[in-house]
């Protein structure tokens, strides 16, 4: 007869026979995933790791550092998390801290997290506008192809206010700024900068096709929570008359960039343009001359900014380190990292433009293609077909 201690005895029994079971199971499942070939299509070829046992291991855990060659020793580079002032804190004691600060608690900076799935640009009308440029139309529909399962947004210029007046209403100076830029070629190069720090994702011009999904930009080894920003090498002039031609002896691409939402890069970017649109703007200097463009917001700002801060001791180890300048970029073949930054080669963003060493648009390497139809900068790409023809 079954009595009561004898049933309880018979169940933890039966109990403990089913975990077995399952913990046997699943061990089994996991030796089987670790023996399945690594996934097709990846090619990694063209992103050196500093060794072999790199890719026989498999990428690290979260909280290690990867080890593949960069200008700086990933070792010695500390990315910390954004600090928070505290738990809470109020919006008037918010307010009477720095801009990068007010912005760095409201948009922190998480580097194990992941890169969010959304793409956007920005023109006039909307794809589903009848005035939307059929030049246009193949490569905005580009990005959605590439990327089936990103949200993919078109931002006119009357619901980029609206979308900024929302995100940024804790930082009204902000928006302040971007209303005060007096031309859209200016407001075009902020709103970039001013997304993508607060959202994350992928911004690029509407003038650009993408050729590769931005999954395989950076190879599936290289573990996602050991960088934050992803950008491109535009222009890498080698001869002696490169001023008369591109501002910086090396020049970063913003016609497309990837970035965690928060990125210090981003954030200081953003505190500068806000700053100085609103000084020139109390000093009367805010005038829709074109000249100069490129250092206000365009793209000489923007590698003045990230080479800031591949030099900022803050984050690296610039004492025992030394300084990263262009010339650790010129020549680049294939991708480097430095810190939390993967850089990528003027193919990669730049194919097709025949000089400076890039690929073709049929080039393992190449992943955007920018077909400068959408608004440019004159004295930042100008007499492009003289350039090719030139440095052919």
């Amino acid at each position: 007869m079954m009595t009561f201690r004898r049933a309880i005895v018979l169940a933890a029994l039966l109990l403990t026979f089913i975990f077995i079971l399952r913990t046997s199971h699943n061990d089994k499942r996991i030796r089987s995933a670790d023996q399945l070939p690594k996934p097709k299509g990846v090619d990694t070829s063209h992103f050196h790791f500093s060794s072999d046992e790199h890719a026989k291991k498999g990428p690290p855990a979260p909280q290690a550092t990867a080890s593949y060659p960069s200008i700086i020793d990933t070792e010695a580079v500390a990315i910390p998390p954004s600090r928070k002032l505290s738990t809470q804190i109020s919006l008037s004691d918010l307010r009477t801290q720095p801009l990068r600060t007010q912005l760095e608690y409201l948009f922190p900076y998480d580097p194990l997290s992941k890169f969010p799935a959304y793409i956007w640009q920005t023109w006039k009308t909307t794809p589903s506008s009848g005035q939307f440029e059929e030049a246009f139309r193949e490569p905005e529909a580009s990005w959605t192809i590439q990327h089936p399962t990103f949200i993919h947004e078109v931002i006119t210029d009357d619901v980029a206010v609206h979308l900024l007046r929302h995100l940024y209403s804790s930082v009204p100076e902000v928006v302040e700024a971007y209303l005060a830029l007096p031309l859209p070629v200016l407001k075009a190069d902020f709103f970039r900068y001013l997304i993508l720090l607060a959202r994350g994702g992928i911004y690029s011009d509407i003038d650009t096709s993408a050729l590769r999904s931005a999954i395989d930009w950076v190879p599936a080894e290289v573990p996602r929570s050991s960088y934050g920003l992803v950008i491109g090498i535009e222009a890498d002039p080698d001869r002696e008359d490169w001023a008369d031609w591109y501002s910086r002896r090396i020049q970063f691409c913003q016609w497309t960039i990837q970035s965690k939402p928060g990125h210090p890069v981003l954030r200081h970017i953003v505190a500068n343009i806000t700053s100085e649109t609103l000084k020139r703007q109390a000093e009367g200097r805010l005038t829709t001359d074109h000249k100069n463009i490129i250092e206000f917001t365009g793209p000489a700002l923007w590698t003045d900014t990230i080479f800031d801060y591949f030099n900022d001791p803050e984050y690296f180890d610039t004492a025992n380190k030394g300084n990263v300048t262009w010339h650790q970029f010129t020549g680049m073949k294939s991708a480097k990292k430095v810190g939390d930054v993967v850089v990528l080669p003027i193919t990669s963003f730049s194919p097709g433009v025949r000089q400076m060493g890039a690929g073709e648009d049929d080039d393992p390497m190449a992943y955007v293609k920018h077909n400068f139809e959408g608004t440019w900068k004159p004295e930042h790409l100008r007499h492009i077909g003289e350039q090719q023809q030139e440095w052919s």
